[in-house]
């Protein structure tokens, strides 16, 4: 699966139409520009995207096909995902990341969870058994992995399933939880009632 660049679009308030000239300058579409432009160095560092600024009163009709009305307009994969204020950072990298993770698969072996999470434990000590390789990714200290995660399992599980951790894929495959783990590890997991009742579950939509 090939890396498409994310296209993300700005319309600013500026430019003209017939005689109306906007003079004003808007200063919530600077502050956006400085939002996109820093987040992309940083918590979107090494994502590609392709980053147009247009001026809102020459083109409002393109934006107002996808409901853009009220510059400062953010769109993202064809989608106003901000619109009249100045652009939330958090906002703008969910969507980036949503875009990305359509086009960009998944390499080598990924465990996505949390430092409090029995289950995350449980799975780390699997991989370490096994003598298994892989990057960890903390989805509450790190918002990017966070929506990495959540782009990557919402297609796979379905939109209405809640998204608990771990997650792990194996060789770029998708395995799931701690238990999905054990079973493809072939390592025996023993009852534990303090685990919850769905910790043994072998159904994707029960993740732990």
């Amino acid at each position: 699966m090939s890396k498409q660049p994310v296209h993300l679009i700005l319309y600013r308030w500026a430019g003209s139409w017939g005689p109306f000239k906007v003079s004003i300058p808007c200063g919530e579409c600077s502050l956006t520009v400085d939002v996109i432009n820093d987040t992309l160095s940083t918590e979107l560092k090494g994502i590609p995207v392709e980053l147009e600024i247009r001026e809102w009163l020459s083109e409002w009709w393109r934006p107002l096909t996808k409901g853009g009305w009220h510059a400062p307009i953010t769109i993202v994969g064809g989608k106003v995902v901000s619109q009249g204020h100045a652009l939330n950072r958090g906002v703008l990298t969910e969507a980036i990341i949503g875009e990305y993770v359509k086009t960009a698969g998944v390499e080598g072996n990924h465990l996505y969870g949390k430092e409090t999470c029995p289950h995350c434990q449980r799975a780390k000590q699997y991989l370490k058994q096994a003598g298994i390789e892989y990057t960890y990714h903390d989805v509450v200290r790190q918002p990017r992995d966070l929506y990495e995660m959540l782009g990557r399992v919402k297609p796979i599980v379905g939109p209405k399933t809640p998204i608990t951790v771990p997650q792990i894929w194996i060789d770029g495959n998708y395995v799931g939880g701690a238990d999905q783990l054990s079973d493809l590890l072939g390592i025996t997991v023993e009852p534990n009632t303090d685990r919850g009742q769905n910790s043994m579950t072998d159904s994707p939509a029960q993740l732990r």
